[in-house]
């Protein structure tokens, strides 16, 4: 019997069959022998971890749950690895130290990583969804600086000292540059849609071909836009041919405008046939109702002028008669994330007094990024030079060929046993810009000794480069379209980084 006493309480007896006392034995020294053996009992604990001088260093930088929570991850992934394993050639206590040490300072790096970081993109799409779309212009990014540090005039008026609609600051360029009386700007162009529904046409009806009921990334669709902007939807035509005389009977006393929607990422070939803005406009307008004209990629210039397919302007469609118009400013722009509306002055105004506004409505970077890339297209002769989404879509074959070589011999330099090749190949627009338009590019192909496409292609990821290609016939691919000449040696470092 084992008596037990502490403070007040009643005693604990703990009491053993007669016969079982336990008494040492060499039975005993084995079993707890074998015992001390087990990898599990060799892990270090949580104390002796945060006493490690590595993590005594992130302390004094970093957030103790943080280095707490990389350490203990560390530690679950020795556990599970010892369990798969045996129980034979355990490593020592001060190797399964580092090691966990080792481990967790990868976790605390990547938990200190910005998720949103700089990229290199060598996939050959432009706007690449993934990447954030467009590369903002160097001079618009060096001219927001300034602003980003201080306060910035974003919903006042300069003359008065009175409040002002932040909106309202972009709208004399927008209207220069596109002809339109007014114009406003929201989050994207999904909001642009919602917005222009509600406030034009709730409960009411809206005509639209039903080859351009669309769907875009995300499971965006027009008619669930539609509906949740308390508008009623009206097909009309087929998916490939519909008429003007389509739009002409479907018109009743309940409907509020006709829609048109600009396939952007999309295309139906072949036997098609389709209403033209001018046509619909004088419609529209012959019955009292609103022309809207939903134009996607929202370009500016005539995309001929770089050898790519005409694509519907802003212009264009004003001046064939639409009332409002919507397109995306991070696409053919190339600027921040939203929705631009131009149109008439009473139906912009009726947009900005509507309570979806204000939800919809962009921050003082947004707004600064799209004011200074927008001021670019006042000259539209020197967008190649001056905006990286013209520039790479400028760039002859011969400029690409040239990269391609320079980016091959500078990886060959490096990694001498590296099988590398240069193919011609094709880049793309993306974000749904063009979406059937190939532009000629050429790609460096690049294998490395024990590693397959895929492992290659994350390795590239997760290096601090962060490199993006593509994988065709089991290769990894690096597009030199939308790899600029200051990336070539950071993409050779990773490559030798991942080969060391």
């Amino acid at each position: 019997m084992i008596r037990i006493t502490r403070g007040n309480f009643e005693p604990l007896v703990f009491c053993f069959p007669p016969g079982t006392a336990k008494v040492k034995s060499a039975d005993d020294d084995s079993e707890m022998n074998s015992e001390d053996q087990d990898p599990l009992r060799q892990l270090p604990s949580l104390t002796e971890l945060l006493n490690a001088s590595p993590a005594i260093r992130w302390l004094e930088q970093y957030p103790r749950s943080l280095v707490v929570s990389s350490l203990r991850r560390a530690v679950d992934e020795a556990r599970q690895q010892l369990r798969k394993g045996t129980k034979t050639n355990v490593p020592g206590d001060l190797l399964l130290l580092d090691g966990i040490l080792a481990r967790a300072e990868v976790y605390l790096g990547a938990a200190i990583e910005p998720g949103v970081r700089e990229a290199i993109n060598a996939t050959g799409i432009i706007l690449h969804t993934g990447l954030g779309r467009a590369v903002f212009p160097e001079g618009v990014v060096e001219a927001i600086l300034s602003g980003l540090t201080g306060y910035v005039t974003l919903a006042v008026n300069r003359q008065t000292g009175d409040r002002a609609e932040r909106d309202e600051l972009l709208e004399p360029l927008l209207a220069e540059l596109t002809g339109a009386e007014a114009a406003t700007v929201v989050n994207n162009n999904a909001g642009a849609t919602l917005l222009v529904l509600a406030a034009l046409a709730a409960e009411r009806e809206v005509v639209v071909s039903r080859g351009q009921l669309i769907e875009i990334g995300g499971s965006f669709r027009l008619p669930d836009v539609m509906s949740q902007s308390r508008v009623k939807l009206v097909e009309v035509g087929t998916t490939n041919r519909t008429h003007l005389r389509d739009y002409q009977r479907a018109i009743t006393d309940n409907t509020a405008a006709l829609m048109k929607v600009h396939p952007s990422n999309y295309r139906v070939t072949g036997f098609t046939s389709e209403v033209e803005t001018a046509e619909l406009a004088e419609l529209a307008h012959q019955k009292g109702l609103w022309l809207i004209d939903d134009l996607g990629a929202g370009a500016l210039v005539d995309l001929a002028r770089f050898g790519l397919p005409h694509e519907p302007t802003v212009q264009e469609s004003l001046q064939a008669g639409a009332d409002v118009v919507l397109f995306s400013a991070d696409k053919l722009i190339g600027a921040s994330q939203a929705g631009i509306i131009v149109g008439r002055r009473n139906l912009i105004a009726s947009l900005r007094q509507h309570p979806l506004m204000r939800a919809l409505r962009v921050d003082k970077t947004c707004l600064m990024i799209l004011e200074r890339t927008l001021a670019l297209f006042r000259r539209p002769e020197r967008l190649a030079e001056v905006h990286p989404t013209y520039r790479m879509l400028a760039q002859g074959k011969d400029v690409l060929k040239e990269r391609a070589d320079r980016l091959r011999s500078a990886i060959q330099g490096r990694i001498p046993h590296a099988s590398l090749g240069i193919q011609a190949s094709q880049a793309y627009l993306g974000s749904g810009s063009l979406p059937t338009q190939a532009l000629d590019s050429f790609v460096v192909t690049v294998a490395l000794p024990g590693l397959g496409a895929d492992e290659l292609s994350r390795r590239l990821r997760l290096d601090p480069a962060c490199v993006f290609g593509r994988i065709q016939q089991d290769l990894l691919c690096l597009d030199v379209r939308t790899i600029t000449d200051g990336q070539l040696a950071s993409i050779v470092t990773a490559l030798a980084r991942i080969q060391s």
